[in-house]
């Protein structure tokens, strides 16, 4: 009981115990909100490094393997349509081109997969993936390879599309499909992280005001029981230390809630329309296959004209549109949008881009990616036209063409704007990254040092009111 009574009167019943507690007090929640704040800080430089590293490179390599893959195969086609009868009549720029073309593509799916593996460490279900892929991947490259010597020989046309169709329905009934997993699977994680690591940070901030309020509170009645029991006003060592603490406390405040902005900018608005179009761009190339397979392969027209339909439904979707009925319906809906941005009568990846506007030159650069894809689809019905009136050659080189005004110049025209939009997504994206990762590094070491500075004032300044009780 003496032992109680004699803590219990160095601790509470006199005026130096009161102190000591205040500074125990004191020193304890400021030593907590500094690591607190530290820890927060910490994570956030982790997260930024997470979505600059790992979760942004992995989605987009998925997205570009899907693309690649798309690409390779509209080049093989090409590669076939333009080559004439093994090598005589060939259309000589476009065979070029193409060949070239089909070398980038292979090498950048080659470069995808390395890329993929490594990112899909501790993911069973992504590593059967890329491995089923990358076997895939080695059997399309020996069709195709076939299917090229098969063409470079006199009469040899019929085994090479017979390679060719064994090896583009193979793209389409395994690779493709798995490259589609692979951008959700990893975009999904990239979600997931997001969604962490948004609810953290809020959670941090409410954190960090909760006790930054507490700490100001104990800074306050210690500044009045100062004023109290030796009459002064102020104390200027706790008032010193109550300016750093509300300080800091802005501080690191503001460092988490400036990170939950710039991830939101960063993921939301920047790298959903980055996805929507990187998966656009995919469909397009896969497209633009579809018209030269139609006229590289007689007896699959009718599936590739429905194919070269269902894709131009995922890029700019007109419920119940048809081939002949397309263009007309294209011009109304875009038409009614120009008029009005709120009048979306459709549906897609461009819809989606266009739903989530955001930068400044944003807008009008999606409006030019649609007009752009509507003339190319303009020239899609004029290949089939000249094909139906029996000007196949003439079909052929409008198709493969790349002066100005043929298809493929208007493709590529249409691509560039597509790019054009990409970029800004991208640009705001990186920047949003290099804001948020400036934001921590700028203000955490302020926030803990003004911190570390309020203890030291606390303590400096009760030490000469302690010292007139020894």
């Amino acid at each position: 009981m003496a032992a109680r009574a004699a803590l219990r009167r160095r601790f509470r019943a006199t005026v130096p115990a009161r102190l000591r507690l205040l500074r125990a007090a004191t020193v304890l929640l400021t030593t907590a909100l500094a690591v607190l704040v530290l820890l927060a800080g910490l994570a956030a430089r982790g997260t930024w490094s997470s979505v600059a590293d790992r979760d942004a490179p992995r989605t987009t390599s998925a997205a570009d393997l899907d693309l690649a893959l798309n690409d390779m195969d509209a080049q093989a086609a090409n590669i076939l349509l333009s080559n004439g009868d093994a090598g005589k009549g060939r259309l000589q720029t476009p065979y070029t081109k193409a060949v070239g073309f089909y070398g980038d593509a292979r090498r950048e799916i080659g470069h995808d997969l390395r890329a993929l593996a490594v990112a899909a460490q501790g993911s069973r279900a992504d590593e059967k993936t890329v491995e089923s892929m990358t076997d895939d991947f080695a059997e399309y490259q020996e069709l195709i390879g076939r299917a090229l010597e098969n063409d470079g020989h006199r009469g040899g046309r019929p085994a090479a599309l017979a390679d060719y169709r064994r090896a583009t329905d193979l793209l389409r009934t395994r690779l493709l499909p798995a490259a589609g997993t692979l951008v959700s699977s990893n975009d999904t994680a990239f979600d997931a992280e997001y969604s962490s690591a948004r609810s953290t940070l809020s959670a941090q901030l409410a954190a960090v005001l909760a006790l930054g309020v507490l700490l100001s509170a104990v800074l306050g009645v210690l500044q009045w029981y100062l004023a109290r029991h030796f009459r002064r006003v102020l104390n200027p060592g706790v008032l010193a230390a109550t300016v750093c603490t509300l300080l800091a406390v802005i501080l690191g405040s503001q460092m988490l809630s400036a990170s939950a902005d710039h991830l939101r900018v960063a993921r939301r608005d920047a790298f959903d329309s980055v996805v929507a179009l990187s998966r656009a761009r995919a469909v397009a190339y896969d497209a633009n296959a579809d018209e030269s397979r139609y006229l590289l392969d007689p007896q699959r027209r009718t599936r590739y004209e429905e194919s070269f339909l269902a894709k131009s439904q995922q890029l700019y979707g007109l419920r119940g549109a048809t081939l002949p009925t397309y263009d007309t319906r294209l011009t109304t809906t875009w038409r009614a949008y120009r008029t009005d941005h709120h009048d979306l009568r459709f549906t897609g990846e461009f819809r989606r881009e266009l739903d989530n506007i955001t930068f400044p030159g944003e807008r009008a650069a999606a409006e030019r990616t649609v007009d752009a894809y509507a003339v190319y689809q303009r020239d899609d019905r004029r290949i089939r036209a000249l094909l139906a009136s029996g000007e196949e050659q003439e079909a052929v080189e409008f198709c493969m063409g790349w002066a100005p005004g043929t298809s493929n110049a208007h493709f590529g025209a249409w691509m560039a704007a597509l790019d054009k939009v990409a970029d800004i997504n991208r640009a705001h994206f990186t920047s949003s990254v290099r804001d948020g990762r400036a934001t921590v590094n700028d203000l955490l070491p302020w926030a803990d040092g003004l911190l570390t500075a309020a203890a030291l004032l606390t303590l400096l300044g009760l030490r000469p009111r302690l010292a007139e009780f020894e």
